[in-house]
């Protein structure tokens, strides 16, 4: 029983409380109308109550000098706010909406809008006020805050000079404490507009509204620099920030770098209008660079909410420098034939130094139309043996008295080839037994190649003199093979081998034995380094010529072992 009578008693408490609460959730005014409607000269008096501290915002006509405000506690414990407000006199331009509410809790109020009625001004705003400036923004309504002083008055909307307009309910829409609303203006919409109104035959106008509408479309921002800028320690920065914007457009250019809160550069401003845009121009001019000035500047264009910015790293070095070295080693190789070739070495330098290119101490670019520069890199178009050679890269920054060089190597690599190959061969008819026979091979390329004289197919064991006599060349190798038989055996091939790392040629030429007879055997001479000869085997079919006529073949390898034939 008393555990049902305290929760009925907690359940009252609870409901009452919640009341209370809920009661002066918001402040509470002493007039239940949302309007009040005053002669001019009255007084208006207005009572304001809730749980907590109040306040007041008031029409901007009326100046805190006009009013009095009264604040107290009050309720049956005194555990209440009450507020009250005397306006003595009350005038035209006391139209509008007071609210009372908490000090703290500003989202939580009340008001009463209050006309005060004026037959001479029926315009809280007359005529006799400067023009006023309204912001049509796109896609947002436009008001015309042309308010009356009484409820029931009827207005009219006038454009400059005399083209009236009245509400549609529709797209302007009338309403006496706020004026016309144009729910989707158009361009039509700005220029000066004004109301007017006829009261007791008279008639009344509002103080005129220009309408602007301000235009924010940033079209481009770019700065002077399209990359990183460069600079000495003391010299002169000026960086220039331009920015393009639709006409009518007003833009807000400011700055942030490493030195503005030391005060360290300056800005000048300039606006250029053209047909079609306008520019503008924000100049930064650091007069003494410093190593603190270094880092990242940034421009940044605001108009309306629309931001856009560019950015620019600024690097200070203490002196002038030049840094010139090797990119892959002071030798470099490139195969003849190829496409083009870059000799490009690593290059730091600062100022933007003067770059000559030199082959065998001459300018590489006066003495071959193939020769370019790109850059500090020298390119080579249709690379050839007489590519080869030192080339040396001069560097300098003249103005400050600094020089470094250096000297490269281009090895040109020449695939190895057989002189004999270009002459028709003829036949070389009979040639006594036991005679002596000699057969030339001429060779070429870079590396010089090795040559190798081998037989085919495979005499018999010591029937075969020959002794070679080589020639070297450089690159031009000559070979003389000489022979002598003995015996019945046929004359067989012979091979001379000029071998290199770049591939393989090989040429035959046949020798004939007896009189009137020819023999198939044929001396080849073979250029290619990487050829692994097997011992000699007469009935081995690899070391077997199918060829029954005389016949030259080229082959070349290259370092990745792909194979070409010819």
């Amino acid at each position: 029983m008393d555990l049902i009578l305290i929760c009925l008693l907690c359940g009252m408490y609870g409901a009452l409380a919640k009341d209370q609460k809920g009661k002066y959730s918001v402040p509470i005014l002493d007039v239940k109308a949302r309007q009040l409607v005053l002669d001019t000269n009255q007084t208006l008096l207005l009572s304001c109550r809730g749980r907590w501290e109040l306040s007041w915002t008031f029409p901007s006509g009326l100046t805190m000098d006009e009013v009095q405000v009264e604040d107290s506690l009050c309720g049956r414990k005194s555990q209440q706010h009450c507020s009250g407000v005397t306006v003595s006199s009350t005038q035209a331009r006391h139209t509008g909406l007071f609210r009372c509410r908490y000090r703290h809790r500003t989202q939580k109020l009340t008001s009463v809008y209050v006309y005060v009625t004026d037959s001479q001004q029926p315009f809280v705003e007359h005529d006799s006020l400067s023009p006023d400036v309204l912001y049509m923004k796109e896609k947002q309504p436009l008001v015309i805050p042309c308010r009356v002083t009484h409820p029931n008055i009827t207005t009219t909307l006038v454009k400059y000079p005399n083209h009236s307009l009245s509400p549609d309910h529709r797209s302007i829409l009338w309403n006496s404490k706020q004026g016309f609303t144009i729910r989707a203006p158009t361009f039509y919409y700005i220029g000066f507009f004004h109301c007017q109104t006829i009261t007791e035959g008279v008639t009344h106008k509002s103080r005129i509204y220009f309408v602007h509408r301000p235009v924010s479309n940033i079209m481009k921002v770019y700065l002077n620099s399209s990359g990183p800028v460069q600079a000495l320690k003391g010299e002169r920065l000026v960086l220039n920030c331009t920015a393009t914007g639709e006409l009518n457009t007003r833009v807000n250019i400011t700055w942030d770098y490493p030195g503005k809160n030391n005060n360290t550069g300056s800005t000048l401003k300039r606006l250029l209008k053209h047909r079609t845009h306008m520019l503008f121009y924000n100049i930064l001019t650091i007069p003494k660079l410093q190593r603190s000035d270094r880092g990242l500047f940034t421009c940044r264009v605001n108009s309306g909410e629309n931001t856009k910015q560019q950015k620019v790293t600024v690097t200070v070095y203490d002196r002038p420098f030049i840094r010139l070295k090797p990119r892959h080693g002071s030798v470099m190789e490139v195969q003849a034939g190829q496409k083009s070739y870059r000799i490009s070495p690593k290059l730091r330098a600062f100022p933007a130094p003067e770059v000559i290119w030199l082959k065998d101490g001459m300018v590489a670019a006066e003495q071959c139309s193939r020769y370019h520069m790109d850059g500090s890199s020298l390119v080579i178009r249709d690379v050839a043996e007489e590519d080869a050679g030192k080339y040396a890269v001069l560097v300098r920054i003249q103005e400050h008295g600094l020089y470094q060089n250096l000297t490269l190597t281009l090895v040109v690599n020449v695939s190895p080839q057989i002189g004999e190959k270009a002459v028709s061969l003829q036949d070389s008819g009979s040639v006594p037994r036991g005679s002596r026979q000699a057969h030339h091979c001429t060779t070429h390329g870079v590396p010089a190649p090795h040559i190798q004289w081998l037989w085919h197919p495979c005499p018999s064991k010591g029937l075969a003199q020959a002794r070679l006599h080589h020639k070297p060349d450089a690159a031009l190798e000559e070979a003389q093979g000489h022979w002598t038989r003995q015996g019945q055996v046929d004359g067989g091939p012979r091979a001379w081998v000029p071998g290199s790392l770049l591939g393989l040629a090989l040429g035959t030429a046949a020798l004939l034995s007896g009189p009137g007879r020819r023999r198939t055997g044929l001396p080849v001479c073979v250029s290619n380094v990487l050829l692994a000869m097997e011992p000699c085997d007469r009935e081995d079919p690899r070391h077997v010529h199918k060829q029954p006529h005389p016949e030259y073949y080229a082959q070349t390898r290259s370092a990745s072992g792909e194979e070409k034939g010819r």
